[in-house]
């Protein structure tokens, strides 16, 4: 009997060891997310709807109990250095969002080395045309639309929300976006010096138009940029730097730093499991509700 238990331990721990080799790090966050109590309070509604020119897909999270009305919409990025993630593993920032009574579209954008600059954000203006067009059908109100993202998905939610011509491009129109939360962002970070940002960004001929800073302007949507000086890999300046710059023209914004915090508990605070590490979820839902009215 007790060989067979080592034996079935051993099997355990190895299907363990390969499932944990299978699974990135957001998706085993938002599976002890689920069974930790996220998985309550929030229902997917759509899931794989396909969007945009290159076959790009996108879940949506409403809450579990309908409302009655038309749900203020947050379009969600997720991060990866513009070369990782996938819709499905943000699951515990959509059912956080959609907790607290938004209908939460993640859309998933093309990656490095497929593509590089401005690909990515060509699918995210996509889906943002997608749902002017299409969200009132979910349930969600096209009038009141803010967007948030994490590291390479605040790149993408802050310079949407900045480049109003990006957006008219792909048919959207740029007044949709009522405020941006970004999360531990990269938005002014040129010279290129990571790995990530030289393959994604560097091949294009003029550099100041892969950042954000550069489109900062004073009818920008109202913005919060989260930073934290635990973040050694998306510097504390990114934030800094274009908040400075917006305050300076005038534009609504506020910088929150989240002191020891590092670039992953950033995001991961949006979890249940990892909430206690900061109230980065609270402050996101108050900015956000008195920008759409909730």
């Amino acid at each position: 009997m007790r060989r067979g238990i080592v034996v079935a331990a051993l099997a355990l721990a190895v299907m363990i060891g390969t499932l944990l080799a299978l699974t990135s790090p957001p998706r085993l966050l938002s599976l002890y997310d689920r069974v930790t109590g996220g998985g309550s309070g929030a229902r997917l509604v759509a899931e794989g709807v396909t969007f945009g020119r290159n076959g790009q897909t996108l879940d949506i999270w409403a809450p579990a109990e309908a409302s009655g009305g038309k749900l203020p919409v947050v379009i969600f990025w997720y991060g990866g250095g513009w070369a990782n993630g996938d819709r499905t593993s943000y699951a515990f920032a959509g059912r956080a969002l959609a907790r607290e009574g938004f209908l939460v579209v993640i859309p998933d954008y093309r990656k490095v080395p497929q593509v590089r600059f401005p690909a990515f954000l060509d699918d995210g203006s996509e889906a943002v045309a997608w749902v002017e067009d299409r969200i009132a059908d979910h349930g969600g109100d096209p009038a009141r639309v803010a967007f948030m993202g994490h590291s390479a998905g605040a790149y993408q939610a802050v310079m949407l929300a900045l480049d109003s011509e990006r957006l008219a491009a792909a048919g959207a129109d740029p007044g949709i976006v009522k405020a941006a939360v970004g999360l531990s962002g990269p938005y002014d970070f040129h010279p290129f010096t990571s790995d990530r940002a030289i393959d994604a960004m560097s091949h294009w001929p003029r550099p100041e138009e892969t950042q954000p800073i550069t489109f900062a302007r004073a009818d920008a949507p109202p913005l919060l940029l989260v930073t934290s000086d635990g973040d050694e890999t998306v510097r504390a300046r990114n934030a800094n730097n274009l908040g400075a710059k917006l305050k300076g023209l005038g534009a609504p914004v506020e910088v929150r730093n989240y002191g020891a915090l590092d670039h992953e508990e950033v995001v991961m605070a949006l979890s249940v499991p990892f909430r206690s590490k900061g109230p980065v979820l609270a402050d996101s839902v108050a900015f956000l509700r008195a920008r759409l009215g909730q």
